[in-house]
């Protein structure tokens, strides 16, 4: 029997669907306070992105606390209870395998206050205004 084979596009397109899955899943969860945590039921987190393996055996998930408040302490707790999330992605999406999921600090929104802030530095307009009359 010949084995079904899938193009990178068609992979790297289903990884990225079920990636989106598990952010939908992930933010229910925590939108209807469902972790039994006094942490993350005192903060609002949003899941910004979520990564998957090729394998679909890891999903890396980016949070940021609103306002980007007691971060620290907001990704402890949900690395506590990433358990409690892995078995709940796994049953709400059917998946084969529970995902082992990694929380990480999502850092795009603070790289782009800084390339921002450096766009907009006096010295950094000045070359760009010099550059552009050459």
């Amino acid at each position: 029997m010949a084995k079904h084979q899938t193009t990178p596009e068609q992979h790297s397109v289903r990884l990225l669907k079920v990636g989106e899955q598990v952010r939908h899943v992930i933010s229910e969860i925590l939108t209807r306070q469902q972790v039994h945590d006094a942490t993350l039921s005192a903060h609002s987190v949003s899941v910004t992105e979520v990564r998957m393996t090729p394998d679909l055996r890891q999903a890396t998930v980016y949070v940021k606390p609103l306002l980007g408040e007691d971060e620290e302490e907001v990704l402890k707790a949900l690395r506590t209870n990433t358990a409690f999330f892995q078995r709940e992605v796994a049953q709400r999406l059917k998946m084969r395998f529970a995902a082992k999921i990694r929380f990480r600090s999502d850092e795009t929104f603070d790289e782009a206050s800084r390339i921002d802030a450096l766009l907009n530095d006096p010295r950094v307009k000045r070359d760009i205004e010099d550059s552009a009359e050459d």
